[in-house]
């Protein structure tokens, strides 16, 4: 049976699209996609500040500073490398049971994760079996963020009315840097408390507040209502459903998920370049560490802001303008905000942050939800959607504090600009390749 309206009729608990995101049933929606991603990116990004101040003196001691700094981005990256295998495995039932059923799977698996890390002993207290521990909770938190982001995404998407996709896909998106700031604050603040104790216990304090956090996250979520875009599909002929949403993606859609998942690079490796490895070179260069976690905190609040905003322009103007937008900024921008960066200077830092993170990933991280889901029909939209997404994240993300910090030791910071400009190049050129979703309609 042919969908062809959005408010046609769907299966008792469904809710169809309104014309408005300013409902009920809308506002928890949306509130939920927010609040949701963000614990869970709260978790994630966690992580990934520790890793750039706390474990290569906690677990990777000994090993001298750039080769422990190296090891602990190592670690980093595992989790990335993990994403894509969360994103195949819950893209797979949240294609064939449900988004909401995997949204709530994968808060639980990611607040276990992260207690975990925060009750785990030092490499000085239980030798090797620290760091690899380490390691399998890293990928444990990899897996569940894998599945977050294309539920909590595609949940916004498919409850919102075609003229407002972009913007309320924003808010699974807007959770990101919403937990970057969340993390950010308080890994700051427990600095300041315990002080010399940073090291030996404080560190500890935020990992283990998740589960409070997880606790809030889950009432939320549990009271939101299933997609109505996937009930009206589970609704008709099985044989309109796909068994292996994988194999699908891969036999119809291989050249989406490519020119998406390189898009998406972009973003991520600003993400990375500016707020994971350039706090380390900030901090190693001898700026305050509670000021350069507190100007972390500053730039991701601008990108909170400019997101939204990027979001709201796209649904007027479309993706590929605003995205193409933000990846010429990013290769103009590139070389002298690394100059900044690595200045020594907490004024240097805070441009860089601001102006890279805020601005140029803003523009990048408000367009690309909807960007990327528009791409795939809705049977296999959470595999296709996060394939392409958590493979960027792997590719963009994951490896590149290390590649940053190789390529610093081989050739100094122009090197490290050419490479953020090649990333950024290739996503352009993507986004250029592909075709505007916006007016798209889905059902």
């Amino acid at each position: 049976m042919a969908i062809t309206s959005e408010h046609q009729q769907a299966r008792p608990g469904a809710h169809a699209p309104t014309e408005s995101l300013n409902t009920r049933d809308m506002r928890r929606i949306l509130g939920s996609s927010f609040v949701g991603s963000a614990i869970e990116y709260y978790d994630f990004i966690l992580y990934a500040t520790a890793a750039a101040i706390v474990f290569n003196h906690v677990f990777f001691a000994g090993l001298g500073e750039g080769v422990a700094l190296f090891a602990s981005f190592g670690t980093l990256a595992a989790g990335y490398v993990a994403r894509p295998l969360g994103g195949i495995v819950f893209g797979h039932f949240g294609d064939r049971v449900g988004r909401k059923k995997m949204l709530v799977l994968s808060m639980l698996i990611m607040g276990a994760g992260t207690t975990l890390i925060g009750l785990l002993p030092t490499t000085a207290q239980i030798g090797l079996a620290a760091p690899v521990i380490l390691v399998l909770l890293r990928v444990l938190q990899g897996i569940a963020v894998g599945g977050e982001w294309g539920g909590a995404a595609l949940m916004a998407l498919e409850h919102a009315p075609q003229s407002k996709r972009g913007f309320a896909t924003a808010f699974a998106n807007a959770g990101g840097p919403a937990g970057a700031i969340l993390a950010t604050l308080v890994v700051s603040a427990t600095s300041a408390l315990t002080g010399d104790a940073f090291l030996e216990w404080g560190w500890r304090v935020p990992f283990l507040l998740s589960a409070a956090l997880i606790a809030v996250g889950m009432v939320i979520r549990l009271k939101v209502a299933e997609s109505p875009m996937f009930q009206r599909l589970e609704d008709e002929a099985e044989t309109r459903r796909t068994k292996l949403p994988l194999l699908d993606v891969l036999r119809h859609h291989p050249r989406a998920v490519v020119l998406t998942l390189l898009a998406a690079m972009s973003f991520y490796a600003c993400q990375a370049v500016l707020t994971m490895w350039g706090v380390s070179v900030a901090v190693g260069n001898g700026v305050d560490r509670e000021g350069v976690l507190n100007w972390k905190a500053a730039g991701a609040v601008i990108t909170l802001v400019v997101t939204f905003w990027a979001a709201r322009m796209s649904d007027r103007h479309g993706r590929r303008r605003m995205l193409a937008i933000g990846g010429i900024a990013g290769i103009v921008l590139a070389y002298p905000l690394l100059m900044l960066l690595d200045s020594g200077t907490m004024w240097g830092f805070a441009v860089a942050i601001v102006v890279g993170n805020g601005l140029v990933q803003g523009l990048l991280y408000g367009p690309i939800g909807a960007y990327i889901a528009e791409q795939f029909p809705t049977r296999v939209r959470y595999t296709g959607a996060s394939l392409a997404y958590q493979g960027a994240s792997t590719l963009g993300a994951g490896f590149t504090p290390m590649i940053a910090a190789g390529l610093m030791l081989a050739g100094g910071m122009v090197a490290v600009a050419g490479f953020w400009v090649a990333v950024m190049a290739a996503g352009l050129v993507a986004v250029l390749l592909t075709s505007e979703g916006t007016r798209k309609v889905l059902d």
